[in-house]
């Protein structure tokens, strides 16, 4: 079975020309959670002069009310960002390094080897506050800059997390260029340097191919995937970015699956309107236009 983490409120919110509030940040995380998400990426520990978008991310971990049993992650990208979080409720901190060094050096101002070398460092301040952390890997598939990603490249990064700590290795596709033969392309140079580390995958739907990488990760053993609320998303230092694949998506593609998400899709439509309203035109999922078909699972 394959877990959802939802990163409408980080990944779906950065690079919007409307710059949500601390509080509809809380709203919207405290609307995910009632539909059924038991795992957010609620906020980025990114200064606020880099992406005004995700200022104020400590007031929005502070404001939110009791939410037992779900996973509250920051995304960090670098060890003052780690630090920041560990002084927070979140119970992940997600590092984001990168495969692509012309990228690493745009969106996080040091090289992939520098970013390999930090997050090491933040996964010691990590353990250090007994949270999780988990390693995510950007331009895992291919970069706007350099092109094609070798996978022995990822593999190797992946193993270099792991050994320093990672309990997780997301594999995201950035900018939405891989196909399912890509997923596998990857995963098989990283597999031997997995072991126990659960892996996953962070997919953008830029060139519409996002839902079938998805169900090709499903297939390799994939153990969470990254969606975004109303498809939502895209790195503002990605020429062209576009959103993730859209959570209420997912959800009726699991179901029709067979695979029961224990999300509530009346609930899901329910914010999808709410963000429609302050995001005319935005919303790219598929759901919100075309609507459920068949029966519902109870609790779907």
């Amino acid at each position: 079975m394959v877990s959802l983490c939802e990163v409408g409120p980080r990944d779906g919110l950065q690079n919007l020309d409307r710059v949500f509030s601390v509080e509809e940040r809380i709203e919207m995380i405290t609307r995910l959670a009632a539909a059924g998400i038991r795992h957010i990426e609620a906020v980025s520990m990114v200064h606020p002069a880099r992406v005004p978008q995700m200022a104020g991310a400590e007031e929005v971990l502070a404001g939110l009310p009791p939410l037992p049993d779900i996973r509250i992650a920051a995304l960090v990208l670098n060890l003052k960002g780690a630090e920041r979080a560990v002084a927070t409720r979140a119970t992940e901190l997600r590092f984001a390094i990168v495969a692509s060094d012309t990228f690493c050096r745009r969106n996080q101002g040091m090289s992939a080897e520098d970013s390999l070398a930090e997050f090491a460092r933040a996964a010691a301040v990590a353990r250090e506050a007994g949270r999780d952390i988990t390693a995510v890997i950007a331009t895992a598939y291919g970069c706007p800059f350099e092109g094609e990603m070798p996978e022995d490249r990822v593999a190797a990064m992946a193993q270099s997390v792991i050994r320093a700590g990672a309990g997780q290795v997301v594999l995201a596709d950035t900018i939405g260029v891989a196909g399912p033969n890509d997923i596998h392309r990857v995963h098989r140079a990283m597999a031997p340097v997995l072991g126990d580390t659960g892996w996953g995958v962070h997919l953008h739907d830029t060139r519409g191919t996002g839902t079938a990488n998805l169900i090709a990760a499903i297939g390799l053993g994939a153990e969470v995937a990254d969606t975004s609320i109303g498809g939502l998303g895209g790195c503002p230092f990605a020429p062209r970015a576009t959103g993730n694949i859209a959570t209420e998506d997912v959800n009726y593609l699991l179901s029709r699956q067979g695979m029961p998400t224990g999300l509530s899709h009346d609930r899901l439509t329910a914010l999808v309107e709410w963000l429609e309203e302050r995001l005319p035109g935005r919303i790219s999922g598929q759901l919100a236009r075309a609507g459920w078909f068949g029966q519902q699972e109870v609790g779907a």
